[in-house]
């Protein structure tokens, strides 16, 4: 196993925020290629093929359904260059729609399985099992957001377009499903309305004044 080396004591995976998301994706990647090649990895070989200890591995998942469960939905999720390959536009509302779309098919199509991922990530935190500096969940739509606001960048200050592609996670997502269904008990036409009128409404408020 290749395993890197740092202080006395120290673990080397276990660093500062952006290298603790890496790692978690690392884990991810490497338990989706396993599976890719129809075996049953342990959390242990997963580690090894991660380029990790087994202890960062049970330090970010508690065992190996959970790790297999995660990266059977992160399979699921399409590359940004996948939703937004075709898109000529430079339009970041008409972009954000199309990411839209393609996260909501996909949470459509796993639904009980990411409504279990979210449920465990949530009783972790509550039965105080998760160490509080890792993170709990996967972002997997801020990549895809960022893409679609890539070729607009110059329509919005620095911050503000830190803070649009912040508010708009909060209305694309599995979360923003469990609210239109459970809370406000909407159908998918009326939810599909009412999140192209926040994208929009997000992205014109976000822009800079003419």
């Amino acid at each position: 196993m290749r395993m890197q080396t740092g202080p006395a004591g120290a673990d080397p995976q276990i660093g500062r925020p952006n290298q603790r998301r890496r790692t978690r994706k690392d884990l991810l990647q490497a338990a989706s290629r396993l599976l890719k090649q129809g075996l049953k990895p342990s959390l242990e070989d997963i580690a090894e093929e991660a380029a990790v200890s087994r202890a960062t591995a049970y330090r970010y998942f508690p065992n190996v359904d959970a790790l297999h469960r995660e990266a059977s939905l992160d399979m699921a999720v399409p590359e940004p260059q996948d939703v937004l390959n075709d898109v000529q536009t430079t339009d970041p509302v008409a972009r954000l729609e199309r990411v839209d779309g393609a996260l909501h098919d996909m949470i459509a199509a796993n639904e009980a399985p990411l409504r279990m991922m979210l449920a465990h990530s949530i009783e972790r935190v509550v039965r105080g099992d998760h160490d509080s500096e890792l993170p709990a969940r996967q972002n997997r739509r801020t990549p895809l957001i960022e893409a679609a606001l890539a070729p607009a960048r110059s329509q919005f200050e620095p911050a503000a377009l830190k803070n649009l592609s912040h508010a708009l996670a909060l209305v694309i997502g599995t979360e923003a499903m469990v609210v239109f269904k459970d809370v406000l008990q909407l159908d998918d036409a009326e939810a599909l309305k009412v999140r192209r009128w926040a994208i929009r409404a997000l992205v014109d408020a976000a822009r800079k004044p003419d």
